[in-house]
C-alpha cells in the first residue's frame, strides 16, 4: 500500500512536469532572490501554517499530518527538481497575529519558496494579505472563506470554499432529495458557517425552495432548543446545518430531542461527528447528508493506501483535513516541478494551469485559483459514513 500511494504522489507530480505552457515571469526582488537562492540549495524549502495547539488543533493537526505524509513520499522517489522537499512549519495557534508572526519568521529567517497554509479561514486571510505583497506562491488545504484567494494571483486553495458549498447543498436537497421547504440553522460569529448559510439560502429561493426559519445562534453555544423549537414549528423538508461537527453533535441531538423530524443537511465542517456525538446517540444523524471533499468509503485505491498508511503512521484514523493536507502539498510540488524552477511567478503560472489527479479528484482552479471538481455527498447509517455519490450543481 505504501508502493501505491507513492507511485500516486510521484505520478500526479510527474504528470504536472509534462505539461505545457509554462509562464515566464520576473517576479519581485524579494521573491526572486529567494527563489534563487533556494534554487542553489541542497532543499527546497517549504513553508507550513497550522493551529498544533489551541481550540481547532484536531484540524490543524490532521494537515500538518497530511502534509507530512506527502513530503515524504515525494522525498523518498527523489523530491523535486532533483532536490528534496524541506517542510517547515510552525505552530499559530488557530491565532491571525500569531499566524503573520509564524509567516514573517517562514519568509525573512527561513527562506521558504511556498506555503502551504493556513488551516482555518481568519489566520488563512491575514497570511494571504501578507504573501501577495511579498509575491510568494500559497495554497491552502482547508481555508474556505471566499475572501482568502481574493487577495491575490498567487493564492489558491485544494477546497471548496463557503458559498460553494451552500450552493451545492441547496441544490442536491431540491434535485434529489425533492424538498420544497428548507430551514437554516446557524453560527453567526463564525465566517464560515454564515458564508455557507447565506449561499444556501440565495440558491435554494432560485432552485423555488420556501425557507421557513433562518435561526442564528452566538458562538459557544451549547442550548439549541430555542432555535430548533421554531424550526419545528415551520415544518420543513430539511435543515441545513452549516456548522462545525462539534456544534452538530448538540445540535442533532436537541433536535431529535425536541421531535424535530426534518432531515438534517450539512457541510465539509460535519466531518468528525461520529467521533463527537455519543454512541446512544447515533441515531440523531442517521440519514443526513453532508457534503466533503472525499469519502473513506471511496473505491480509490490511492485513497485507500493513504489511510492505511496515515493510520499507521499517526495511529489514529485519516479526516478529511489530512487528506486535503496530502493533495494540497502534493499540487505545490507538482507545479514546482512543472515550473522547472523555484521561481515565485513561475510556479504561480504552473498552479494556475495545474491539472492535478489526487486523493480528492482531478483539480483544476478557476479564474478565482479555486478549485474545480466533483463533491462528494455522504450519509450517515448504522452509525458509519457512507459514500451516496459524485454530485456537482
Amino acid at each position: 500500500m505504501k508502493k501505491r500511494l507513492l507511485a500516486a504522489v510521484l505520478a500526479a507530480v510527474m504528470l504536472s512536469a509534462s505539461a505545457t505552457g509554462c509562464a515566464q515571469g520576473g517576479g519581485n526582488t524579494d521573491s526572486a532572490a529567494a527563489g534563487s537562492a533556494a534554487a542553489t540549495g541542497e532543499t527546497i524549502k517549504i513553508g507550513g501554517l497550522a493551529p498544533l495547539t489551541g481550540n481547532v488543533s484536531v484540524y490543524g493537526i490532521a494537515t500538518n499530518n497530511g502534509v507530512k505524509l506527502a513530503v515524504d513520499a515525494i522525498n523518498k522517489n527523489g523530491g523535486v527538481l532533483g532536490k528534496k522537499i524541506e517542510y517547515i512549519s510552525y505552530d499559530e495557534k488557530g491565532d491571525a497575529i500569531e499566524a503573520v508572526n509564524a509567516y514573517n519568521k517562514l519568509v525573512q529567517d527561513d527562506k521558504v519558496v511556498a506555503l502551504v497554509g493556513d488551516v482555518t479561514s481568519k489566520p488563512t486571510i491575514a497570511v494571504a494579505q501578507k504573501a501577495v505583497k511579498d509575491g510568494l506562491p500559497m495554497i491552502t488545504a482547508t481555508g474556505t472563506a471566499a475572501d482568502i484567494t481574493k487577495a491575490g494571483d498567487n493564492i489558491f486553495r485544494a477546497c471548496f470554499i463557503d458559498p460553494f458549498q451552500g450552493e451545492l447543498m441547496a441544490a442536491y436537497a431540491a434535485q434529489k432529495l425533492g424538498a420544497k421547504t428548507a430551514a437554516i440553522i446557524y453560527d453567526n460569529g463564525d465566517d464560515y458557517s454564515t458564508g455557507v448559510a447565506d449561499a444556501f439560502e440565495a440558491a435554494a429561493k432560485e432552485a423555488g425552495m420556501t425557507i421557513t426559519n433562518k435561526e442564528a445562534y452566538q458562538s459557544g453555544s451549547v442550548d439549541f432548543k430555542s432555535q430548533l423549537t421554531k424550526i419545528k414549528a415551520g415544518n420543513p423538508d430539511v435543515v441545513m446545518v452549516p456548522v462545525y461537527y462539534s456544534d452538530v453533535a448538540l445540535i442533532a441531538v436537541q433536535a431529535k430531542e425536541i421531535g424535530l423530524s426534518a432531515k438534517l443537511l450539512g457541510a465539509d465542517g460535519w466531518d468528525g461527528v461520529l467521533e463527537k456525538i455519543d454512541k446512544s446517540n447515533l441515531d440523531a444523524v442517521k440519514d443526513c447528508y453532508f457534503c466533503s471533499q472525499y469519502s473513506a468509503e471511496s473505491t480509490n485505491p490511492d485513497l485507500q493506501a493513504f489511510l492505511k498508511s496515515y493510520k499507521a503512521a499517526y495511529n489514529t484514523d485519516a479526516n478529511m483535513f489530512a487528506v486535503l493536507g496530502y493533495d494540497a502539498m502534493g499540487m505545490m510540488a507538482a507545479a514546482i516541478n512543472k515550473a522547472g524552477s523555484t521561481d515565485s511567478d513561475k510556479i504561480v503560472a504552473a498552479l494556475k494551469g495545474l491539472e492535478y489527479k489526487g486523493l480528492t479528484g482531478n483539480t483544476t482552479f478557476d479564474e478565482n485559483r479555486n478549485p474545480v471538481r466533483e463533491a462528494v455527498i455522504t450519509t450517515i447509517a448504522d452509525g458509519k459514513y457512507k459514500f451516496v455519490e459524485n454530485f456537482k450543481k
